[in-house]
């Protein structure tokens, strides 16, 4: 019978570790729940798994999008579900055991991880620019009127001031010519699923990421970023993302390297501090101390409470 594991939590609090040890004891997969992991070449900024991580357990759903490219969560939820419905064999397991053993869906992405345990229903609309770029310079006052015109259901979830939202919806209902409201909702897997967290006290957790960044750094870091900005650009959006938009005005010459680390240290724990937001609000996530000595063995017990082993 399908099943799955989840292990979710803020950045840096060891979720992959805990992953790849969990994976080795059930011989499962470890399906990646991290929207920035998707796009190849951001490898050291994104904490992407090693290759060495990789030849010892199979990850999926990492490397699968060029950087100019860009995956929604519907194409992502569409790939994850076949490989939790199905999961890949591999040469270094039984088929027969990866299809009993639950896959792992591990990271912090929480929309990512929303649309597998919720079963979010998303439109199937790949972003239009042309449309977006007409509609966006109207201006955002007119945009969320029109919004209130064709999709009020909608406008009443939306902010006047989200200009983001605002486009999708509209967006949605140019191209499909229904609103978006009657296409959203959530139809829950039928399959049981583990949800697994992973905390950490937050001056431990300052420490783990000042720890990570400087090991980033230690591993190349710094050649990567200068390596994507001459490949494509410094305008690149994904180079406008958390880690790598402080480096890139560090090669800029805006920031001086102990001044961008800073930045990066700060604006990592403000995004670790909203992704524990997010995941506090799911009340079937079951938590763990992300620092606890035995917190493999807490965490195996519940394995396999759940697995019935």
């Amino acid at each position: 019978m399908t099943s799955s594991i989840v292990i979710c939590g803020a950045t840096a609090t060891g979720k992959s570790g805990l992953a790849i040890a969990l994976a080795q004891r059930l011989q499962s997969i470890i399906l990646s729940a991290d929207s920035r992991q998707v796009y190849r070449e951001f490898d050291i900024g994104t904490a992407k798994p090693t290759a060495a991580q990789q030849q010892l357990i199979p990850h999926y759903l990492i490397d699968i999008c060029d950087p100019t490219e860009t995956l929604t969560v519907a194409e992502y939820q569409q790939q994850a579900q076949t490989l939790i419905s199905s999961p890949p064999s591999s040469r270094r397991s039984t088929a027969t055991s990866l299809h009993s053993s639950p896959p792992l869906l591990v990271g912090g992405t929480g929309l990512y991880i929303k649309s597998i345990v919720r079963g979010m229903k998303i439109p199937r609309v790949a972003p239009q620019p042309e449309l977006r770029s007409q509609l966006a310079s109207l201006g955002q006052q007119q945009l969320y009127t029109m919004l209130q015109q064709v999709d009020a259901i909608a406008a009443q979830k939306i902010h006047p001031n989200d200009p983001v939202r605002t486009l999708r919806a509209l967006e949605v209902f140019y191209v499909t010519g229904r609103p978006i409201s009657e296409q959203q909702g959530e139809n829950p897997p039928t399959y049981p699923i583990l949800q697994i967290g992973l905390d950490s006290d937050s001056a431990i957790l300052k420490r783990r990421i000042e720890q990570r960044t400087e090991e980033m750094l230690a591993i190349g870091w710094e050649k990567e970023v200068k390596a994507l900005c001459q490949k494509y650009s410094s305008d690149l959006p994904l180079l406008d993302t958390l880690g790598y938009r402080e480096m890139k005005q560090y090669l800029q010459g805006d920031l001086t390297l102990t001044e961008a680390k800073e930045l990066i240290v700060l604006h990592t724990r403000q995004f670790a501090k909203r992704q524990r937001t997010w995941f506090r609000a799911y009340p079937e996530i079951e938590w763990f101390d992300a620092d606890s000595l035995d917190l493999f063995d807490r965490v195996w017990r519940a394995v396999k409470e759940f697995t019935h082993e």
